[in-house]
């Protein structure tokens, strides 16, 4: 561990509960965010095919995608 971690963990020691908690939090975020995800073969599989798709001009136009989400917040 870095110098500079040791200290921050210390200074969070001193800190009540519920501030240790969040600084608890906060760093099994940045921990998850640094593991790259990996995919599953469907999820390969679908997100080759959306690619592809792409590739051949297939997407949504503006008015589709306006629709969508007039439809999700109404």
């Amino acid at each position: 561990m870095i110098k500079g971690l040791e200290k921050a963990v210390e200074r969070v020691r001193a800190l009540p509960e519920d501030r240790q908690a969040y600084a608890a939090q906060v760093l099994d975020e940045i921990a998850d965010e640094a593991v790259a995800y990996k995919l599953s073969s469907d999820e390969r599989d679908d997100l080759s095919a959306a690619l592809e798709e792409m590739e051949h001009g297939e997407v949504a136009s503006d008015a589709d995608v306006a629709a969508v989400f007039a439809r999700l917040t109404a």
